[in-house]
């Protein structure tokens, strides 16, 4: 009886842990479901005419747009604004094909992956121009000092500028934006478990680039 106690007495932590695990799970859901239903709600305002809340969307996903434009286009500053705007025209343009069968910030993410895809496909057509500078690159990776604490955002950067282009894809919207596996892949084109194998190959690359 003794020994039956004590292990009962050593396991409480652990139920608490897995209690406040699964507390802070439902919070997470219960925040997204509600964030999904403010984007609904927008989105039949748009329809109905108020162009106020077109503006309202733009203000919501614009900066998460901008980061995964970030790594898609190698952090030019010019060509990542000019790709969530794109975006954002395309998403209005077609905004009645928006079922909710997803998040509606998951649709524009698929949209953007889709507009940067084109614009890489067209520029391997064109004359080769002059390179982006350093100094042009956009600094938008300050959610990754959980990472790798006390190192420099330019070692980090480069470390992302150093992936695969799937890697590179899976790791930010899975890091920046918080995503699940399963968003992942429906944006990327995937399946979860490659999703999965791309982010956690993307994080030992990180982790041995910047110790190296």
């Amino acid at each position: 009886m003794l020994a039956v106690r004590r292990v009962t007495r050593m396991s409480e932590p652990s139920r608490l842990d897995a209690d406040a695990g699964a507390g802070a799970g439902a919070a997470a859901l219960a925040t997204r479901s509600e964030e999904d239903r403010v984007d609904r709600a927008l989105v039949a305002r748009w329809l109905g005419g108020d162009e106020r809340a077109a503006t309202v969307l733009v203000e919501r996903h614009g900066p998460a747009l901008a980061r995964f434009a970030a790594s898609l286009v190698r952090g030019d500053r010019g060509q990542v604004d000019e790709l969530v705007q794109d975006t954002f025209v395309r998403a209005f343009q077609s905004i009645g094909d928006f079922r909710g069968e997803s998040s509606l910030r998951t649709w524009l993410f698929t949209i953007e992956r889709r507009l940067a895809l084109d614009r890489r496909r067209a520029e391997r057509r064109r004359p080769e121009g002059a390179e982006i500078g350093e100094d042009d690159a956009a600094t938008e990776y300050t959610a990754l000092d959980a990472l790798v604490a006390g190192e420099t955002e330019e070692r980090i950067r480069d470390a992302i500028e150093g992936l695969s282009p799937s890697q590179r894809e899976v790791f930010m919207l899975r890091v920046t934006e918080g995503l699940s596996y399963k968003e992942i892949a429906g944006i990327v084109g995937t399946t979860e478990g490659a999703a999965r194998v791309h982010y956690h190959n993307a994080v030992r690359a990180i982790k041995e680039r910047v110790d190296a």
